[in-house]
């Protein structure tokens, strides 16, 4: 087939492999992050508080997403899109590898070499998409080509939670981590193998007048950064409700200030487009806020609040597939803990140390009933429903937006974005009819309502996040590519840390339908924003789109 039959460019499944398996890593780590720092010691995990797990969960993903900035920056100015791919992939490797070693210190050292990675893969192997897709005959194609680019990921986050469920139940912590690093090397090799087919978009950009120079970021943007960090650690008191948050925030600050002065010293022909970017990234914070809290929210409901014993005809399927563990049945002092579950969150320890599994509180069952332990389903495999959705859905979406477009009906990016942001915002809904229902977590409830949730979120996220990505490519002007993307992962950075703070709020509402309607209340917010600028988007993106 000649270039001008395709559609898509040739190094679009290399792309989507590599980051099939990058993605395959960081959300298995991602969907046992928190039962594994709550778990106890002598169960191969550090016996943290939630609230602990929480905080530092919603941290690590939120610093995450805030070095695609630098490494976007640097990517853009320096070794260019390949060389950071590749940078980034391997120091992510080996801290996935690192995980496996139960050492506090390692621990944290291992997720700064995450996190410095990710700062170099994320932003730059979707700028390299974009900039394929800029050539012709695939320009027309490119939000398709975002879509299957994200199925991609989805893949991976589908796939990841069924290895991490087998590997933690037969062999331990350790080895799940393991894996993660295994997929993550498969990822860099696939990239390899493909190198060939990015040299058009492997381009690095040309300095002009209006560009910042790097010594005076690196002393103006990331030196503060790193003060004000310090700063909002050692302030007195916790504004946002620990030191690590406060940090993160104040951390921002500066890079917040470096994106709005790439707007201010902007020629009157890139203004536009960088302010309809940076509006667009504001706005969709709040969908990070609420959609990331499927690693901690959601984890808990699914975890203590969701029937996740399996069908008698499915037990020994997952039993022999070590998708199953085990609720323990134990006694002792079962009465001074399980009637006081209050007592029993705020433990440091685990709580089947104390008496019967904590799962068993709201289960229905009489303990006098239960002769022997009883098996259910692994809670990290509810993080696969999310992406799950994804890979079913996006050929769905694709189809959808293709019949629109030959209709002549094309729906706009800006457009799929506000439309995504409102279509979120019923996804919290759901858990609320579920609290209802289910007397505000007195019994357990169906897993069908997480089945639920997740589907609605999806086709917002389907709508937004890849929309996103697409947006960034075609308006940014061309020598600030990776940096704008590196901004539109600093708004998911933001969004990130939110989810966190968000999230560890859960046991201040007694009444949990009111945690899930002020996530549903901060969605309809942002949507009705971007709908009011929706008009004024559309006509930027009209007029600057390339």
């Amino acid at each position: 087939m000649s270039k001008k039959d395709r559609k898509h460019p040739k190094a679009l499944p290399y792309l989507f492999f590599a980051e099939m398996w990058e993605r395959f890593g960081y959300y298995l780590i991602i969907g046992i992050f928190v039962q594994y720092l709550m778990e106890k010691v002598d169960g191969g995990g550090f016996a943290m508080a939630k609230g602990e797990a929480y905080d530092i969960y919603g941290t690590f993903i939120a610093f995450v997403f805030l070095t695609p900035f630098i490494g976007g920056l640097l990517a853009d100015r320096k070794i260019g899109y390949v060389k950071a791919v590749i940078i980034g992939g391997t120091l992510m490797g080996i801290g996935y590898c690192g995980l496996s070693i139960h050492h506090l210190g390692v621990f944290y050292v291992s997720l700064a070499l995450i996190i410095i990675g990710n700062g170099f893969f994320k932003p730059n192997i979707s700028t390299l998409l974009g900039n394929l897709y800029n050539e012709e005959p695939y320009k027309a194609s490119k939000d398709a080509g975002y879509n299957i680019f994200y199925m991609g990921i989805n893949v991976g986050a589908l796939i990841c939670n069924f290895i991490a469920a087998y590997l933690r139940n037969k062999y331990g912590w350790g080895y799940a981590f393991l894996g993660a690093g295994l997929g993550m090397f498969i990822g860099i090799i696939v990239f390899v193998l493909g190198l060939k087919n990015y040299k058009s978009g492997n381009v690095i950009k040309p300095v002009t007048p209006e560009d910042t120079p790097l010594n005076v970021i690196f002393k103006f943007i990331f030196l503060p950064a790193i003060l004000f960090g310090a700063a909002g650690w050692f302030i007195p008191g916790n504004l946002l409700g620990s030191d690590s948050s406060d940090a993160f925030i104040f951390s921002t600050l500066p890079i917040i200030y470096f994106y709005y002065t790439l707007y201010a010293k902007a020629s009157v022909k890139d203004k536009k487009p960088i302010m309809a970017l940076l509006v667009v990234m504001l706005v969709s914070v709040m969908f990070w806020a609420v959609f990331k809290q499927n690693g901690t929210a959601l984890t808990t409901w699914a975890k203590y609040y969701t029937d996740r014993e399996a069908p008698s005809y499915a037990v020994s399927t997952l039993d022999e597939l070590k998708q199953m563990e085990t609720v323990k049945i134990e006694y002792g002092v079962v009465d001074k803990y399980d009637k006081d579950f209050n007592l029993i969150k705020e433990n440091k320890e685990v709580v089947k140390e104390y008496g019967r599994d904590i799962y068993l509180r709201n289960s229905g069952y009489d303990s006098s009933e239960l002769k022997s332990d009883l098996k259910v389903i692994n809670t990290e495999l509810y993080q696969s429903i999310n992406p799950f959705w994804v890979v079913l859905l996006t050929p769905l979406v694709v189809a959808f937006f293709l019949w629109l477009k030959k209709r002549g009906k094309e729906v706009s990016t800006p457009s799929k974005i506000a439309w995504g942001l409102f279509v979120s915002a019923l996804s919290p809904l759901v858990m609320v009819a579920a609290v209802i229902y289910c007397h505000n977590g007195a019994e357990k409830a169906s897993s069908w309502w997480l089945w639920g949730t997740y589907g609605v979120v999806t086709i917002g996220e389907l709508f937004l996040s890849p929309m996103g990505l697409s947006l960034v490519s075609k308006l940014s002007p061309p020598r600030l590519t990776a940096l704008m993307m590196g901004g539109w992962f600093l708004s998911t950075s933001i969004g990130n840390k939110l989810s966190g703070i968000l999230a560890s709020m859960w046991d201040k509402y007694e009444d949990k339908q009111w945690f899930f309607m002020t996530n549903s209340l901060l969605l309809f917010g942002a949507a009705i924003i971007i709908f009011m600028l929706l008009k004024w988007l559309n006509k930027i993106f009209k007029e600057y789109s390339h």
